[in-house]
């Protein structure tokens, strides 16, 4: 009897010492949930960001998602063996002092087959830098975790296949092109943890604004109040201490620099773009075109529902194309929705009042065009661009009573103008990638204007105004 009391003690403490040192186990377990670090790792694309304030819980993704993969034990990913994938950081030191020792911090020692060392002791790898680490995988074989440094050079980033890249903190262009092709042959991820203090960079335009379209890419933004393990009083003090060009880039993960000049700062991607739905026949409504042929041609099929929200269900843009192309294209695209058309077939559409005007080169306008290949479009609409915002905005705003808009997340082009719309000098936006905001304007102004519901009075409020009418009337007092 003695001896299994004694057994069960042994197991009892063995265990409370691997409680102590695992820490991935006890990674986002239990009552403190860090809801966008699991967002983050349940997300199934190939090139993953999260744009993150300062002790956000940010870098704790990305050296999870590494040694996830590398040990063959993600949660919610088709785990491989023999993996192969490297942490990339901003300077030798830096890898040290922030991702190498987050690594080092989930990765439990009895899980490492190897490290090699750039410089210091093996026995103590937190105070070198480590080269790489050679890790277990529970599917057999093993798995290497490799460390890169930005300030060795886009060449020292060549000539291998990887499963996966973790950017910590932004990359030059360079090296993040290069590492992109590093994972190609595998079709492995690339994912990046950082603070955005370096202003409009590539990742803004090619991970935020998304010009491309890429459907693999992904992002998430998070700030302190997103951390459960960050106490308020803490928060209060560190807001107390910066000005709010700072805050929105240290706190929030903001792009502060684009986000002071925004016309619409309403916009919010989370809320107002959806995954596409089938739309029902009597919600179509109408389509609108900003012209282009050398410049992109934009047209987007708007769509109301029972409440009067508005729904921009599909997008055609493209540049360098004749009005032969933009037509069919259009016709191609309705025929493709099913969508309606007047009583002797002709597609209606909303169009820029510039496309009356007959250009040198042409003798016909572009309505003229347009109505020839048996589109109706119509050019008589308001084109006041600061009443066309101001519309625009009320659409935005979820809080004023007024319908919403809502954007299928298929209108890239769209979104993407959007979220990169500035102000420029003065009172006037900046006039670059706008066409799609232009035709937009153009079909929300040609509704109905809406004024905010007029909410029914209480009893209460009834009787105090009547009684204030009556002081103001016969000074009586109440």
């Amino acid at each position: 009897m003695k001896e299994i009391v004694e057994k069960i003690q042994r197991i009892e403490i063995e265990q409370k010492k691997r409680k102590t040192t695992d820490r991935l186990a006890a990674y986002n377990t239990g009552e403190k949930q860090h809801l966008k670090q699991l967002a983050f790792h349940k997300c199934t694309k190939r090139n993953r960001w999260v744009f993150g304030g300062n002790r956000s819980g940010k870098t704790e993704c990305g050296a999870v998602e590494c040694v996830y993969m590398a040990r063959g034990i993600h949660p919610y990913r088709e785990n491989r063996k023999d993996v192969c994938g490297w942490v990339v950081s901003l300077s030798q030191q830096v890898q040290r002092d922030v991702a190498q020792k987050k690594i080092l911090h989930y990765l439990r020692r009895d899980w490492i087959e190897d490290i090699v060392m750039l410089s210091g002791r093996k026995d103590a790898p937190e105070h070198g830098i480590i080269d790489f680490i050679r890790v277990k995988n529970v599917l057999g074989g093993s798995s290497v975790i490799g460390f890169k440094s930005c300030d060795q050079g886009r060449e020292k980033f060549q000539g291998v296949s990887l499963d996966f890249v973790w950017f910590d903190e932004e990359p030059p262009q360079d090296v993040y092109a290069e590492c992109r092709m590093r994972v190609f042959d595998r079709k492995g991820d690339v994912f990046g943890t950082m603070t955005p203090l370096k202003g409009l960079t590539f990742v803004y335009n090619e991970i935020f604004l998304n010009r491309r379209g890429d459907p693999e890419v992904w992002y998430e933004f998070m700030e302190w109040s997103d951390n459960p393990y960050l106490d308020e009083g803490e928060i209060l003090a560190l807001e107390g201490s910066m000005d709010e060009n700072t805050l929105q880039s240290r706190r929030y993960g903001r792009f502060a620099t684009a986000a002071a000049g925004l016309v619409y700062p309403e916009f919010d991607e989370q809320v107002h773009v959806i995954d596409p739905f089938p739309i029902p026949k009597e919600w179509q409504d109408m389509i609108s075109i900003d012209p282009g042929l050398n410049n992109p041609l934009s047209a987007h099929w708007y769509a109301v529902d029972y409440d009067d929200n508005v729904y921009v269900t599909y997008e055609h843009y493209e540049a360098g194309r004749d009005i032969d192309y933009h037509a069919e294209a259009i016709k191609t695209i309705c025929k493709k929705l099913g969508w309606h058309t007047d009583s002797k077939g002709r597609i209606c559409a909303l169009i820029d009042s510039a496309a009356k005007q007959r250009t040198l080169g042409s003798v016909k306008s572009v309505v003229e065009l347009f109505y020839e290949r048996g589109i109706l479009v119509n050019p008589d609409v308001e084109k006041d661009l600061f009443s066309g915002i101001a519309r625009v905005k009320s659409y935005l705003n979820q809080k004023n009573g007024l319908p919403n808009l809502y954007i299928f997340k298929n209108c890239v082009n769209l979104i993407g103008e959007l979220k990169g719309y500035y102000w420029g000098n003065g009172d006037t936006p900046r006039k670059a990638d706008d066409h799609s905001l232009d035709e937009m304007r153009y079909y929300l102004m040609s509704r109905p204007k809406k004024t905010p519901p007029i909410l029914e009075k209480s009893v209460i409020e009834k009787d105090k105004e009547k009684r204030l009418r009556k002081i103001r009337r016969n000074g009586v007092s109440l």
